[in-house]
Parts: C-alpha cells; structure tokens; sequence
C-alpha cells in the first residue's frame, strides 16, 4: 500500500498579510513625512534686533452730541387705566421731542414696563394696591447748545423722569481724534526705539509691525443740573456744561535694529 502523501500545509494568515503591513506602515510613513514637511515653516535668519514698544497718546476734544434719557412714569388702580395714561402722557413727551428738532432716527424706546404696588403687612401675604407704568426713550441731541432747554420742554410737556446728558462725539469726528492720537503714539514709539537704539549703540532700521493695543473714549460722566435764575421774575433754565472729552489710542510697534 503506497504510503500516504500529506497535502501541503497553507502559508499562515499573519506570514501572508505581513508584506502588506509592512506596505501599508511605508506608504503611511511617507504621507506623514510629506504632511510635516509641508507644515514645517522655514527659518529665515536675520542679524538685526527685534524691539517691541508700546506707546500711548490721547487727544482731547469739545463734545458735540448729548444723549439724554427720559420718559413717563404713571400709577393707577388696575393696568388698563395705569397703561393708558402712561400713552397719552408720553404721546405729549414725544411731540415735544420732535417740536424741538430732534430727528425720528435720534429717538428711540429704551423700556416699557408695567408692574404691580404691593402693600406689606406682617403676617399677611402681599396685596396689590395698583400699577406702575413706565416709558422712556433715549435721545440724542446734536446741538449742545439747545441740551437745557430741550430739558426744560420735556419736563413741561410732562415728562418726570430724566437721566443724563452724557456727552460724546460724532462719528466722524471721534475717528478724527483718533487719528491724531494714532500720530502721536506712533511719534512716540519711534522717539523711544531711537532712545533705546543709540543707548545700544544701534540704528533703527526699519519697522516690523504696526498694531492697536487699544482705544479707549470713556463717557464723560453724566453732571449735575443746576437751576439757574436769569433774574428776579425770570423762568429757571437749565444749565449744562460738555466740558471735554479725552480719547486714548495705545500702539505696538516692533521695530528692527541693527548696526
């Protein structure tokens, strides 16, 4: 009897997928070389000095615009009344606003709100006793001049709350200031690069970059106002004063030394 043949064992699953690992780890190696080296950012060697100086610079100016804060506040003994009296008291409050030339786009509601008095006794749950109405607009006024008077208007019309002026300036104008307090932060940094550049025995060589660290025009705050007397008999008026307002520009410039 022939002796038995034996078939020939399989190749191992792992040895036969071991060339396509060994592929597939290589063709990874490369994509990840290719991805690096295209992130990779190449250095460029110079033999000058990099300086950053901060400087700061304000300029100062008269306010052109007031914006002033004022509406109605009514009470009654149920919602409906307390709501309609606030309407037609405000109504009055906004014609007089327009009568004294201020534009719709400077008139704009700032809050309506209604809500509810209570009357506290101890031991006893709080009790509504009627409601409050409240209506205020925020306006803006663009003759300085005319701030005091236009208060006066308001508060005759029947207006009983009032809030402000604060005083600013116009958009163009703010920018123009701007711009001046950029002149002189940036006339300051190069006179403190020159100072450091000659105390190094360097010249400055050029700049590098130019960027705002900030710009600040605080509000000026809102002042108080004061009754004012023209003479005996005389109606009082009232008396506002802008003063002047201070707006800030801050600058970082990097500047390149060298010899």
């Amino acid at each position: 009897m022939p002796p038995a043949v034996s078939a020939p064992r399989p190749a191992s699953r792992s040895a036969s997928l071991r060339p396509l690992a060994l592929a597939a780890f290589l063709a990874f190696g490369a994509v990840t070389a290719m991805s690096a080296s295209a992130q990779t950012t190449p250095y460029v060697a110079t033999d000058g000095t990099l300086l950053s100086v901060s400087a700061e610079s304000q300029a100062k100016r008269t306010p052109n615009i007031a914006t002033v804060s004022t509406g109605v506040v009514t009470q009654a003994a149920d919602a409906n009344a307390a709501m309609r009296a606030n309407a037609e008291q405000m109504a009055k409050v906004v014609a007089a606003i327009k009568a004294a030339g201020i534009a719709e786009r400077d008139i704009q509601t700032s809050g309506i709100n209604l809500n509810p008095q209570y009357r506290y006794q101890e031991n006893q749950p709080p009790q509504i006793t009627g409601y409050q109405a409240n209506n205020n607009v925020n306006i803006v006024i663009r003759d300085i001049s005319k701030v005091g008077k236009i208060l006066d208007s308001l508060v005759a019309t029947g207006a009983n709350q009032i809030n402000g002026p604060s005083f600013d300036l116009d958009d163009k104008d703010k920018e123009a200031a701007f711009d001046e307090a950029r002149r002189g932060a940036i006339e300051k940094a190069q006179a403190r690069a020159e100072m450091y550049a000659k105390a190094l025995g360097m010249k400055v060589r050029r700049i590098v970059s130019v960027s705002e660290g900030g710009r600040f025009a605080p509000p000026m705050p809102m002042p108080m106002m004061a009754m004012r007397m023209e003479k005996a008999g005389a109606a009082a008026d009232t008396s506002v004063s802008p003063g002047e307002n201070t707006l800030s520009m801050n600058l970082d410039v990097v500047f390149e030394l060298g010899k």
